[in-house]
Order: C-alpha cells, then sequence, then structure tokens
C-alpha cells in the first residue's frame, strides 16, 4: 500500500504514525511543499495524508503552493482516496471542499478534552473513541463542517473539531501523532503563540506527563488500522 503525505513545514512531520506505516513495510512518499517539490500523480498512492503546519489555508500570497494543493486534495477525494487531514490539514480539506476556515475566538494548545459524538460510532471510527477523551492541540483556527460530511467532535474551545466525508475522508483538529519530540520541536518554532490564554498551557504542562503521548497515539493507530481495513 502507497501512503504520501504533504508536510508544509520542516518540523511538522508524520510524529508517531511513521512508525506505524514502516513496521507494516508500506511504501512511503511525501511532497516537502516548503521545498517547492512536485505534486505526485494520482495514482502514485492509495492514502494522502495532510500535515499540519504554523500558515493559514488563505496565506497563498506567502505561500503559492496552497493553491495547487487545494486542488489537488480536490482530486483526491473525489477519486475515492482514503485523505487523511491533521489541523492544517483538517482545514485545507474543508476549504477544499467548498467550506469556510477562519480564526477560532481563541488559541487552542495544549492537552484539552474532545468530547466525541454520540452520531460518530455510525462511521468507520465506530469503537476507537470514550465519549471524552484527552486530545493535544496547537491551532488558533477553525473550519465549518464540509455540506458533504459530519461533525464528530468537539471541545469547549473549538466546536468544531473532527468530521468525516463518506467514510473515506476524515478531518482532524486536534494531534493524535504528537510525540514529546515533534511538541518540543513545535515549542522551539512556534512558541511566540504561547500567549497564556485560557486555552494554552505552558510549556512544561505541556511536556509533564509522557504517559499522555503514548495514549494518543495508540489511539491514533487503532484509527489508521480501522481505515486499513476499510481500504482493503
Amino acid at each position: 500500500m502507497g501512503i504520501h503525505y504533504f508536510q508544509h513545514v520542516p518540523f511538522e512531520g508524520l510524529g508517531s504514525m511513521a512508525p506505524y506505516f514502516t513496521d507494516r513495510g508500506y511504501y512511503l512518499t511525501s511532497t516537502r511543499l516548503f521545498l517547492e517539490e512536485p505534486l505526485p500523480p494520482l495514482s502514485a498512492f492509495d492514502w494522502l495524508i495532510i500535515l499540519g503546519g504554523p500558515m493559514g489555508v488563505h496565506d497563498e500570497r506567502d505561500y503559492p503552493w496552497l493553491k495547487r494543493e487545494k486542488a489537488f486534495i480536490q482530486s483526491a477525494v473525489a477519486t475515492g482516496k482514503i485523505v487523511l487531514g491533521i489541523c492544517l490539514g483538517a482545514q485545507l480539506i474543508a476549504e477544499a471542499l467548498g467550506s469556510k476556515v477562519y480564526r477560532n475566538p481563541c488559541r487552542e494548545i495544549g492537552w484539552f478534552p474532545v468530547q466525541w459524538l454520540d452520531h460518530a460510532d455510525h462511521t468507520v471510527l465506530e469503537g476507537i473513541f470514550a465519549r471524552e477523551f484527552e486530545a493535544f492541540h496547537w491551532h488558533g483556527e477553525t473550519f465549518d463542517i464540509p455540506a458533504s460530511g459530519h461533525l464528530l467532535a468537539s471541545s469547549p474551545a473549538c466546536p468544531n473539531q473532527a468530521f468525516i466525508v463518506g467514510d473515506h475522508v476524515i478531518g482532524l483538529q486536534f494531534h493524535l501523532e504528537s510525540t514529546p519530540d515533534s511538541v518540543r520541536a513545535l515549542i522551539e518554532n512556534c512558541g511566540h503563540e504561547l500567549d497564556g490564554s485560557a486555552f494554552v498551557q505552558t510549556e512544561a504542562d505541556m511536556l509533564a506527563e509522557p504517559g499522555r503521548f503514548l495514549h494518543i497515539n495508540t489511539l491514533m493507530d487503532t484509527l489508521l488500522a480501522k481505515l486499513e481495513r476499510y481500504g482493503s
């Protein structure tokens, strides 16, 4: 199986997803958009994963490749590829499918609870999440749910936390792939966003409990396994 991912900055990679795919011998390729690498043909992969980044979906003047990326996402969805977007990736899917992306009323950075909605269990993701679970967050924007999609999860700081379109396109505002190293990289490169507001934790709080990462990484592994079974 071929997994292709879009990477927007050097410091936001696959995190815990990388060993999941390599341990299974999947063919893993990437487009590092920050290096202006070319987009692949749709026939070259089975899954498309769209990672996070500090830019916004509307920042095409500073990042001209965003326009090509959104058109490519549209095509990947239309051809039935499994598409998973995380944080900025989810926002890009939402905009590519015609929904608005805009500034959230507040930043949400750190470990905060997410509520999994009852009807979400009637999707390919059935049985993964408790009704409330903790996830890692680092975002200041949010999205409307695509007209063809369904809301899966909410949080007090950000009502639209996840959506699904069909059973093959998933957008997650929160992070399940984060590791201590990836969070340290975010702090190093985006630490200026830690403004002390209500839903922004300190560096120490974000890294205080390593067991949190194991829990969310296990959730991500389970989600990926569900998508594997769907796509097989």
